[in-house]
């Protein structure tokens, strides 16, 4: 007999208020809000983000909410789209529970905060919302959803999106399991449209699918109360094999907070978050034996299968492809001594010398995964032969610098931030909207935030 999933979610997004949430909690709640709207700010003039932009029906002087902090404003779904595709444009936004969470839940819930005119502590407990329920639906599937084609964000993010803005517009409990029953049926995404501009819009339509599905509900729109956990739902529909927990019931709701166990993180790099251990440990050995590309004979990358397939692109051509390529990754961390915004460009990924480095690359897999996430290996390791025949090894890299239990400084963060701000804000609007962000929970209106 099925658990009641999809009414215990309702129940738990219309109940959760910002005094039930613990400080650990908040801490995370900042660093994806700041994270998420340094992403935005970077990737606003990608061609991907300015294509979504110019085709809103909505978009004008005048809107429920701001277009990527700028003067345009647009309908709340519609901000979230614009800009939760450009938080994503990049690949340069944090990571949790096999996707992207802030990119999702950061969009849809500013957005609906400005058309509410909701403070802050509203906006942090929608986030941990949105943040329960996508890790908990994570939990019921056995199988990486990469691993059958499905994009973590686009799909379960879209669920979660809806129950935070249920949480934020104080949807009772009923209304709360409509919202999250319509949103399992607006939930889609590709991993074979990785590596193209359709995969940010995945993160971007998630967002706005979200605020849809609980302006519906709101409004009396139905859907099944059982949509969660039927045979023929969301659940069963993810699993082919239905190796999937429907029978369960929810525990720990609002108790046993995944988001302080399971954290955020943080990107150093714009690329797939599947190639990040690998570059810290290519970058290390760059440094640490002054590898140049024609010291190098052989650079072999072990990783997960599942890994290596979400890493489609062999010999990418463009910015974008190159995002989703682990040959890329280690021929950019050898030839430049970096992976940043500068080499994720189509000039830079057609140089000759990075086409060469990238041949070089070989791709191993193991079939020991993390524990932590079943996507990963449990460790990626890279070896060099070098053009004397000597061969050097990185140690296991257990996780990537910015992982949460591997945080990034505050120093590190604003750093980041400043970056990614750079072609659109002055520096001194840059740190006053960063330190807003850190003090998101103290702002009373957000409106006024999107301003600064």
């Amino acid at each position: 007999m099925p658990a009641p999933l999809t009414r215990s979610l309702g129940a738990f997004a219309a109940g959760l208020r910002f005094e039930h949430l613990p400080e650990a909690a908040l801490a995370v709640v900042r660093l994806g809000f700041t994270d998420c709207v340094a992403t935005i700010l970077a990737g606003v003039e990608e061609p991907v983000a300015r294509i979504v932009r110019e085709q809103l029906g909505t978009r004008g002087a005048k809107g429920e909410a701001r277009l990527v902090f700028g003067a345009e404003r647009a309908s709340a779904p519609e901000a979230a789209l614009a800009n939760g595709t450009a938080g994503h444009a990049l690949d340069y936004d944090d990571v949790a529970l096999t996707g992207h969470p802030s990119v999702v839940l950061v969009p849809a819930v500013l957005a609906e905060a400005e058309a509410l005119g909701a403070d802050g502590r509203a906006a942090a407990a929608a986030y941990v919302v949105g943040y329960e329920t996508w890790a908990h639906l994570s939990e019921r599937d056995r199988d990486p959803l990469h691993s059958k084609g499905w994009h973590p964000t686009a799909v379960v993010g879209t669920v979660a999106a809806a129950a935070a803005v249920a949480n934020l517009r104080g949807l009772d409990a009923e209304k709360a399991t409509m919202a999250i029953a319509i949103a399992a049926s607006m939930s889609a995404g590709l991993v074979a449209n990785f590596g193209t501009m359709t995969k940010p819009f995945q993160a971007g339509r998630a967002a706005q699918s979200g605020i849809t599905a609980a302006r519906l509900a709101g409004a009396g729109f139905t859907g099944s109360a059982d949509a969660i956990e039927h045979p023929l739902g969301f659940l069963h529909a993810l699993s082919p094999e239905n190796r999937v927990d429907t029978e369960t019931p929810l525990e720990g709701l609002g108790q046993d907070w995944r988001i302080v166990r399971k954290g955020l993180n943080v990107k150093k790099y714009p690329m797939c978050y599947c190639t990040h251990r690998a570059i810290d440990g290519m970058l290390d050995l760059a440094r640490a034996n002054k590898l140049t590309p024609g010291s190098v004979r052989r650079i072999a990358v072990d990783t997960s299968p599942s890994q290596a397939a979400v890493l489609r692109n062999r010999r990418p051509q463009t910015g974008l492809e190159a995002k989703f390529s682990m040959e890329f990754a280690m021929a950019s961390a050898l030839t430049a001594g970096r992976a940043g915004l500068g080499e994720l460009t189509d000039a830079f990924v057609r140089r000759p010398e990075v086409q060469q480095a990238m041949a070089k690359v070989e791709i191993t897999t193991t079939q020991s995964p993390s524990k932590e996430d079943p996507l990963f290996a449990a460790f990626d390791r890279i070896e060099v032969t070098l053009d004397d025949g000597r061969r050097i090894q990185s140690p296991e890299l257990h996780v990537a610098r910015g992982h949460w239990s591997a945080p990034l400084t505050r120093e590190e963060i604003w750093t980041k931030f400043r970056d990614c701000a750079a072609t659109r804000l002055q520096e001194n609007r840059a740190s006053a909207l960063f330190e807003g962000l850190q003090a998101l929970d103290r702002q009373s209106d957000l409106r006024a935030l999107g301003a600064a």
